[in-house]
């Protein structure tokens, strides 16, 4: 074999470990990304106690056995909070009676103003399946962490505040486990049927 061959050879070989040893780093991390994905989806949700717009305690125990939608947001959201919530109203007007077998949570990020009476009185406006839920500070903290919600006060002219916060619908099994975010860009029809079949 001539000298120049050899070196081809040498360079093809080192041109071919290098692109396996690439391969392997990128299917290695890939397939370590993969596996802290579905951790972290595990991971949503979890075990809570607030209070419902009635003042009575409300847990996750007492969805055990129901597939349920939760959505934080706050009474005095300008647009996002409402339209979502008329939305899910929408949802369990098209399930009937089988949306007795389901529940939706607005669990609010806003304990200085959403007081019971307050979410009562918002809700009043919506389905009766969707239950509004509040609590102290610590309290509404500790689930916003479990369900890996990013919420903060924002000032605005005077002592008035706004709040920024995640807009993401979850949707929880039987088990209180999480399925998936749950898909609101589409007709109430077709997300009812989405839900119907996880009852």
């Amino acid at each position: 074999m001539s000298a120049r061959a050899s070196r081809l050879l040498v360079i093809f070989t080192a041109f071919f470990a290098g692109l396996m040893l690439c391969l392997g780093v990128i299917l290695f991390v890939g397939g370590r990304g993969t596996t802290s994905g579905v951790i972290q989806s595990a991971d949503i949700g979890g075990p809570f106690h607030l209070i419902d717009q009635n003042g009575q305690p409300f847990s996750d125990q007492d969805l055990k056995g129901k597939t349920f939608l939760v959505f934080f947001g706050f009474t005095h959201c300008p647009d996002v909070c409402p339209t979502t919530l008329f939305e899910l109203s929408e949802i369990m007007r098209n399930l009937g009676s089988e949306a007795d077998r389901t529940a939706a949570l607005f669990i609010s990020v806003d304990p200085d103003r959403d007081t019971p009476e307050a979410m009562k009185d918002y809700l009043a406006s919506f389905d009766p399946h969707v239950r509004g839920l509040t609590g102290d500070a610590a309290a509404l903290a500790a689930v916003a962490k479990g369900y890996r919600v990013y919420y903060k006060k924002v000032p605005l002219e005077g002592d008035d505040y706004t709040m920024d916060h995640t807009a993401i619908v979850y949707l929880m099994d039987k088990e209180g486990r999480f399925v998936s975010p749950f898909n609101m860009k589409r007709t109430a029809d077709a997300a009812a049927a989405e839900l119907r079949k996880h009852l």
